[in-house]
Formats: C-alpha cells, structure tokens, sequence
C-alpha cells in the first residue's frame, strides 16, 4: 500500500475553504457556495483518485457542506451556511468527547499514525480537543450573530485555522510529556 502524498490532505481540507473565501469576495456568498460544494466534492474524488480511499471525515464533511449549501441556496438564506462549521465543530465533540465517555480513543485512532502517545496522553488530548471543538462551535455561533457576514468569512478563514494551530501548537508539552520511546516500541 503506497503512502498518499503530504499534499494531498491539506488540499483536500482547506482548499474548498480557501476557494470559498476567494469567490466570497469576488462574487457574493451565493456563488461562493455553489463553489464550496462543488470544491468539496471535487477534493473527495481527489482524495480517492490519489490515495485509492476517502478518510471518514471528509465524507462527512462534504455530506454537511453538501445539505447545508443545497439549504442555503434552495432557500436563499446564508444561516444555514453560517451554522456548517457550529454543526462539525459539534459533531467532532460529540465524537471526541462520546468516545472519551465511553472509553474510546477516537482521537488516537485518526491521529495515533502520526503522534506516539502512552493512552494518559491520549484521554487528556482528546478531553482538550474536545473542549476547544465547543469553544469552537460557540464562537462560531457568536460570530455569525453578532458580525457581519464579511466578519464571519474571515473569521473561518483565516481566524479558525489560526485559532485551530495556536491550540495544537499548545498541546505540545503534552504531547511530549506522555510521548512514548520510539525505540521501545520498535524492539
């Protein structure tokens, strides 16, 4: 099994944002959608085109994008655009924070490849991503309320992405202090 290229992911999951925000400011929210779906669908295909198999969470991450915007545009009300993130950043949570509950390590099982954790480390990891994925779908929420759409589109590009690197940036320590001995585990 050949290993996907390290491009192939963050093409997938920020490029359709990244051509959100571009047509957003050049066209108006509506285009910018159609152009969201359309970007979101094409990175999946990509995805499998590449790497011969679609991660679970870009799936359900274009299935929300896909019903959200198909609301947004049959009913030509930009809330239900504005509510995609609330309802992922709730969903991740749920999942995050539910596996947590019930003695699962969801997180280690999308992230554990890349990061070499004793399971302390892995529960305390998930318990923050969880809770910052609230903090995230709250703020969401009080942004679309409270700003302008111009605001809300820059506040999920690039305001979350920089929140979201900041948070992990910060899990660091953490990470380092329950990391486990590479060599250990090889022997």
């Amino acid at each position: 099994m050949s290993k996907e290229p390290a491009w192939l992911k963050p093409v997938v999951e920020y490029g359709p944002l990244a051509i959100f925000v571009a047509i957003y400011f050049a066209q108006g929210l509506m285009p910018a959608t159609v152009a969201l779906m359309i970007a979101t669908v094409v990175g999946v295909g990509l995805s499998f085109a590449v790497a011969r198999k679609v991660p679970l969470m870009p799936v359900v991450t274009a299935a929300i994008v896909l019903v959200f915007g198909g609301l947004t545009l049959w009913l030509n009300d930009e809330n239900f655009i504005k509510m995609k993130p609330t309802i992922i950043y709730a969903l991740f949570a749920l999942l995050i924070g539910g596996g947590l509950a019930l003695r699962k390590l969801a997180l280690k099982k999308v992230l554990g490849h890349a990061i070499n954790m004793d399971d302390a480390g892995w529960r305390k990891l998930s318990a923050r991503v969880a809770l910052f994925f609230v903090a995230m779908a709250a703020a969401n929420e009080v942004i679309r309320h409270v700003m302008s759409t111009d605001h809300w589109v820059l506040w999920k590009m690039p305001g979350s992405l920089i929140v979201t690197l900041a948070f992990m940036l910060a899990q660091g320590p953490l990470i380092l202090r329950h990391q486990l001995d590479q060599k250990k585990n090889e022997a």
